[in-house]
């Protein structure tokens, strides 16, 4: 049997390495090893990392996928079928309810133009009277960023039972529980200026170890993957395709719950999404290993 080095094997099955490390540590992969110490994997570990990575983005739970990796193993396609069956169809469940949040949100962002686009032109400062700031009205048509604590975060899911992980993402690390968080719109610099301040304010310690922060390590690097970078003031941006954004907001709202000091902001822009990444000064190496350094 043909064996591959953990560098061939990623190469081959489009798996970063860290991830490998990870899926071998969870169980989900195992390795011999050389006298030297080198991992050491077989052919058959390909198509294994490619049944993982359908599952994966079935959103089935680390657990889940386990399991379902010892059904498959077994060789029997009936059995795999019948323990899939009701996995897919508790993920539509939960797909069909974040659907309905969205077609809500989308309806208000809607909403929102219209309300924008009726307001008079006015050569003053924006007030209340000009009705955009009225109470309430931020809520529903404050254009502006989306706050990653937030963020698209209503259209997020968060960790259910099986996640491997606090906040660990669905795409990566287990599926997610339909647990809606609010979405709320930045409604001003002023507003902006206070949310702020709670990053800059927070502890600079990651509630995350051992395993859990290597697979959240290996979960970013493989999402910000061939991402244009740029410094910005105390951080990085990160330019990605726009299709990575739930994903992207997904771990972002996971690690605001173990990091609090992390400060991240998604600007859509067309076919790309921006995201800007900043952390206090003494959060500044975390954020380098975490992320990478600016090109």
């Amino acid at each position: 049997m043909t064996s591959l080095r953990i560098s061939q094997l990623a190469e081959r099955s489009g798996v970063p390495a860290t991830t490998l490390r990870f899926y071998e540590s969870a169980g989900l992969l195992s390795a011999d090893r050389t006298p030297a110490g080198y991992r050491m994997y077989g052919e058959d570990a390909v198509d294994r990392l490619a049944f993982i990575g359908a599952a994966k983005h079935l959103g089935l739970a680390l657990e889940e996928i386990g399991e379902l990796v010892g059904v498959w193993e077994a060789g029997a396609c009936r059995d795999v079928k019948a323990d899939l069956r009701p996995r897919i169809s508790a993920r539509l469940a939960e797909a069909e309810v974040r659907a309905t949040e969205l077609a809500a949100f989308t309806d208000s962002l809607r909403g929102a133009l219209a309300h924008l686009d009726a307001l008079p032109d006015r050569a003053g400062r924006c007030d209340p009277e000009c009705g955009f700031l009225a109470p309430g009205a931020g809520a529903r048509s404050g254009a502006g960023s989306v706050s990653a604590r937030a963020a698209v975060s209503g259209l997020v899911p968060v960790p259910g039972p099986g996640s491997s992980t606090p906040g660990s993402g669905a795409v990566s690390g287990g599926a997610r529980r339909a647990q809606p968080v609010d979405v709320v719109l930045s409604p001003g610099r002023r507003a902006a200026g206070e949310e702020a301040e709670r990053w800059r304010s927070a502890p600079v310690a990651c509630s995350l170890s051992g395993d859990g922060l290597h697979e959240r390590t290996a979960e970013w690097r493989e999402a910000v993957a061939g991402a244009a970078r740029a410094a910005v003031p105390e951080g990085l941006r990160l330019t990605l395709p726009v299709d990575r954004v739930t994903r992207i907001a997904e771990l972002a709202a996971a690690e605001q719950e173990c990091c609090p000091f992390f400060d991240f902001r998604l600007h859509l822009d067309g076919p790309h999404l921006h995201l800007e990444v900043r952390a206090p000064a003494d959060g500044g190496a975390l954020l380098t290993d975490l992320f990478g350094p600016t090109d």
